[in-house]
């Protein structure tokens, strides 16, 4: 096999969870997602598709009123005076994992550099890597109790040798959420340079700040449609759909069609009736969507205070997605973010999932810190966890 495949880490995130297997008395919070099913309406549409015999390919890039929808979706999303985004610019993909893999398909030939705003979801280091890319990490800061981006430090990293610049906001694991100015300083300086964005923006909806349209800021507010910008979503998080891999990319119309040979020779399409459900999904948005962002705004808002009260315990608040990220601080005791996760589900019976899954080549002073998905429909389970979590520090 090829030596970068070979240098793979195995997910941290799935060891842990390994750990807690059989083992009913585990409180989960270690994965990415909600523990409320999808909402019924959307897994009708999907059962009605599959009784009417859709088993069938469809096209590439999806099913046209799909993708028209989408177009319809990330346009009204748009701050005013943003450019109308056309069905010609967006793909449908099978999940944003998919999206994301074929960005750096389409971008990215080995040797090429790649800048990655860390910590961040792994999958986002990892593919540059699995392409042969050289990746170097630009490091958020936790100051003033927010998580900050040196931007001088970002400016530096991305020069003319630099192939992409892949940023992830709000961001996994710590919600930490690019500014309107930030993107415009960011996109300009790429501009310059020529380097591509990879605009992760799966989080965009869930939202917690106040803004005009709902949403958190996004690189298409700002763009144009020819800008070197490729923009990743999935039906994932904002609509309760992660098992279902559904998702797409917003590109420069130039692109589409190649993104569709691409996409040919990974998955050749998303299954019909997984589209049938999203066309559902996103024609209806304001009956599941809002509702979702409401009750995680509940449960930061219940799980942040509650960990700031424990001694030793080091957090700020999430702007966006569904992590609260903190560090236990004694480093002595708690070094390894990996095996503090793996005997907290032995010992406590409480499932995080390690920081040090979301950094490259952590330094010491990385360690220590843990991801904890707050996105449960019982709100009580985050008090729980906390209790099992103060307990076993006092150990």
């Amino acid at each position: 096999m090829r030596q970068a495949v070979l240098n793979l880490e195995e997910s941290m995130i799935r060891q842990v969870a390994n750990a807690g297997i059989g083992r009913s008395d585990v409180l989960k919070f270690w994965f990415g997602e909600s523990d409320e099913v999808t909402p019924a309406f959307i897994r009708d549409a999907a059962a009605a598709s599959l009784q009417q015999g859709e088993t069938f390919y469809a096209h590439n890039l999806g099913l046209p009123e799909l993708r028209d929808a989408i177009a319809r979706y990330a346009t009204a999303l748009r701050r005013s005076g943003a450019a109308t985004i056309g069905a010609e610019r967006v793909a449908v993909t099978s999940g944003g994992v998919n999206a994301l893999m074929l960005a750096v398909q389409a971008l990215v030939d080995a040797g090429d550099e790649v800048v990655v705003v860390t910590p961040v979801w792994p999958n986002l280091t990892a593919q540059p890597a699995i392409m042969g890319a050289v990746v170097r990490c630009v490091s958020l800061r936790l100051a003033a109790g927010q998580w900050q981006l040196d931007m001088d430090e970002l400016l530096d990293a991305v020069t003319p040798k630099t192939r992409l610049l892949i940023v992830n906001s709000p961001n996994n694991p710590t919600g930490w959420t690019l500014t309107q100015a930030e993107q415009e300083i960011m996109l300009a300086h790429c501009r310059r340079t020529g380097t591509w964005v990879l605009a992760d923006e799966v989080y965009e909806r869930l939202y917690f700040e106040t803004s005009p349209n709902g949403c958190a800021p996004s690189f298409l507010d700002i763009a144009d449609p020819l800008d070197r910008l490729i923009v990743a979503h999935s039906f994932s998080k904002s609509f309760l759909m992660t098992g279902w891999r559904l998702g797409w990319l917003v590109m420069p119309p130039t692109m589409t069609r190649h993104m569709g040979k691409l996409i040919e020779f990974n998955t050749s399409c998303a299954p019909v009736f997984v589209q049938r459900a999203g066309w559902v999904a996103i024609e209806h948005t304001d009956d599941v969507t809002p509702r979702v962002v409401n009750h995680l705004k509940t449960c930061r808002d219940t799980l942040i205070p509650l960990l700031q009260a424990v001694p030793g315990v080091q957090v700020a608040p999430a702007r966006g997605g569904m992590y609260a990220f903190f560090r236990l601080q004694d480093q002595a005791r708690f070094g390894d973010s990996f095996e503090t996760a793996k005997r907290l589900v032995v010992e406590a019976g409480l499932g995080l999932a390690p920081g040090n899954a979301f950094m490259v080549d952590p330094a010491p002073a990385a360690q220590g810190w843990l991801r904890w998905c707050f996105a449960s429909q019982d709100v009580a389970r985050l008090g729980l966890g906390v209790e099992r979590l103060e307990r076993w520090l006092a150990l």
